[in-house]
């Protein structure tokens, strides 16, 4: 199986590392374009990978083909490369953000072209990502190889197409939002006489924990804290002064500055 990526950049790169770290394919399967050789041809050679000349190489060859560009040229390259895509039966798996199902099928001139549309997020690269996807009618007889393919990946979840802001926010960004809060819970152990290193893994550490425990356990993160929090101890006393200085209301308003970002395109 050959699995050609249009785009070379932090996406795509991170898709790539988190499937040659399963070994779901070998680098001889991976075939690449992206917008300017000095930025693709060496990352190729680097993998493994073959690295070829133009977009329609990468559709005569690929039997799956990741669209990984910016949104403005994702609809530029279907209507190029349609027509071969379109005789083959080829896969898209598109990461263009807020262009639809609908507007992809519009480029490829066909509804009866496999499309499956994604969101992942960064932590592919180490097979933890999280990834949305809404797929065509069309891509009913492939969806499940796709899916096991993405799951090398971390988890997938399908998600209606109006949905996919949300998306953006919760998982797409966030890991942002997390660095942030490990940083900060990071800087106040360094005001207590740690190192940043040692603060840093401790945080770190206690927060791929608690995420754990999240997905693990049936109850819901709230319920959670009551597990950590005894009735007037250390805990109740830091949630109430993160309340205070509104956390909760910090975070809502970065996922609605987020999705209304995402939403303007």
């Amino acid at each position: 199986m050959t699995i050609g990526f249009i785009g070379a950049g932090n996406m795509a790169r991170a898709i790539i590392t988190g499937l040659l770290a399963k070994n779901a394919v070998t680098p001889e399967e991976i075939v690449l374009h992206g917008g300017q050789p000095i930025h693709y041809e060496p990352y190729a050679a680097k993998i493994g990978a073959k690295a070829v000349a133009s977009n329609q190489a990468v559709a005569d060859t690929a039997d799956i083909v990741f669209l990984a560009v910016a949104p403005k040229l994702g609809v530029p390259i279907l209507k190029t490369i349609g027509p071969t895509l379109k005789q083959r039966q080829v896969p898209i798996v598109s990461m263009l953000t807020g262009v639809s199902l609908a507007s992809l099928e519009d480029a490829l001139g066909s509804q009866d072209q496999p499309v499956l549309r994604i969101m992942p997020n960064v932590n592919v690269a180490i097979n933890a990502g999280m990834t949305a996807y809404a797929a065509n009618d069309s891509v009913a007889g492939q969806l499940d190889g796709l899916l096991d393919l993405l799951n090398v990946l971390g988890k997938t979840m399908a998600l209606p197409e109006d949905q996919f802001s949300t998306f953006v926010a919760l998982a797409g960004s966030s890991p942002a939002f997390v660095y942030l809060f490990i940083d900060s819970l990071s800087r106040a152990g360094v005001k207590y006489g740690l190192t940043k290193k040692q603060a840093t893994a401790i945080a770190a550490q206690a927060v791929m924990g608690s995420a754990q425990n999240v997905l693990a356990s049936e109850q819901s993160p709230f319920d959670l804290i009551d597990q950590v929090s005894s009735p007037g101890g250390t805990t109740v006393a830091g949630l109430l002064a993160m309340e205070q200085a509104g956390l909760m209301s910090a975070v809502i308003k970065g996922v609605d500055a987020t999705i209304a970002k995402d939403r303007q395109g």
